[in-house]
């Protein structure tokens, strides 16, 4: 992984290759950014700077059998640890080394994947994924043994805020006492969902979006796409490389989205005063329940960037507005007089209290109908 296929991130690039020139590497850093800000490949990067002994700001130096085996992440002083669930394959005990095929070559293919991508590799359906104990048991074996080419051993913890607690604990323990030359590299979208005691003991490197301009030139650049085009996409991906690649690729990820929020609203509208629309709400809360609790979560998200999309629009706020909805009859501007002061913020605390009995395994029918029956009376406030 070369620092200059990485979007942006001038001032983080140079901070890790100067303190590592210099000698200067902690041994635990958590990076923290948002999905697609490209934390998980400088990780990768970083780590192939200190494993290599790559110097001048770039992964390409004398030691070229070593940079070969980072062109596979196949290089032995690597290791990972990242959230898996149970799956028809590894029934019991889930572990990251269990999975290892299928972790290289989703970062081969696209290191700007999300969560919810590597999620939609293993087949989650109906789980959530976690880091257990076990990974943090496997952390302490793999770092045990001696590095294989005499130098650091890295390990990168992908998702550190899916870390369970018996797996924090047992991190923290490692953390507090480092086998010698080990690095650790957490990464991380929500930096609070980390116990304090970890993130204590870790140096935060702190990521942000990329940049429409950063975002349109790679578009461009490396998928060929004409400039209007790509500049359109940028502004729609908010930062976000990945959210601009499914958008390229229009595979179709957020439209169900859309579509599941309109037939939602519609009804939600229709059912004051209607008894007989109840049904449809219920209808629509079977169907959503009958996804999986990851899916469920990423859709209610979506419903809050919807109706935040929807408030900037009734206040007059074009330029923030980004999202295009291709919903046949339906447009952002007739909704949006439906969205105001009065109403957003209990619609944002239904959605995030649903959220959150879903993270926590409550019945999704239960939780998506009283949503909706709620929806029916905030949408009608003025």
């Amino acid at each position: 992984m070369q620092f200059s296929e990485i979007l942006g991130q001038e001032y983080i690039k140079s901070h890790l290759t100067k303190s590592a020139d210099l000698g200067r590497i902690p041994h635990a850093q958590l990076f923290v950014g948002p999905e697609g800000s490209g934390t998980l490949a400088m990780a990768i990067a970083y780590s192939q700077y200190i494993l290599c002994n790559n110097k001048n700001g770039e992964n390409c130096g004398e030691n070229e059998s070593c940079n070969t085996k980072f062109e596979k992440i196949s290089h032995p002083d690597l290791h990972f640890v990242y959230p898996t669930v149970s799956t028809d394959e590894v029934k019991k005990n889930p572990k990251s080394i269990d999975f290892i095929a299928d972790w290289r070559e989703f970062i081969i293919e696209n290191p700007y994947g999300s969560l919810f991508d590597w999620y939609a590799v293993l087949g989650v359906q109906n789980k959530q994924g976690e880091i257990r104990v076990d990974d943090a048991q496997e952390i302490l074996k793999s770092l045990s043994l001696k590095s294989y080419e005499g130098g650091y051993k890295i390990m990168i913890v992908w998702m550190a805020d899916k870390l369970n607690i018996a797996a924090s604990n047992k991190l923290l323990k490692l953390l507090e006492e480092p086998p010698e030359k080990t690095v650790f590299i957490l990464i991380s979208e929500n930096e609070e969902d980390i116990i304090q005691t970890i993130r204590s003991r870790c140096q935060v490197l702190n990521f942000n979006g990329l940049s429409e301009k950063a975002i349109a030139e790679a578009l461009v650049f490396d998928y060929q796409t004409d400039q209007k085009t790509a500049y359109k996409i940028a502004h729609q991906a908010q930062g976000n490389y990945n959210k601009a690649l499914h958008l390229l690729e229009e595979d179709g990820e957020e439209f169900p989205f859309e579509q599941w929020f309109v037939t939602w609203v519609r009804a939600a509208f229709k059912a004051k005063g209607n008894a007989a629309a109840i049904q449809d709400l219920i209808l629509w809360s079977e169907q959503i329940a009958g996804l999986g609790r990851e899916t469920q979560k990423k859709f209610l998200q979506f419903c809050i960037e919807m109706f935040r999309q929807a408030l900037l629009l009734n206040y007059e706020t074009k330029d923030l507005v980004y999202l295009e909805p291709k919903v046949e009859k339906f447009k952002l501007e007739n909704f949006a007089p439906f969205v105001n002061g009065n109403n957003i913020n209990d619609i944002f605390k239904e959605l995030s209290d649903a959220m959150y009995h879903i993270e926590r395994n409550g019945n999704a029918k239960i939780v998506l109908t009283d949503l909706s029956i709620k929806l029916t009376r905030l949408i009608h406030k003025k």
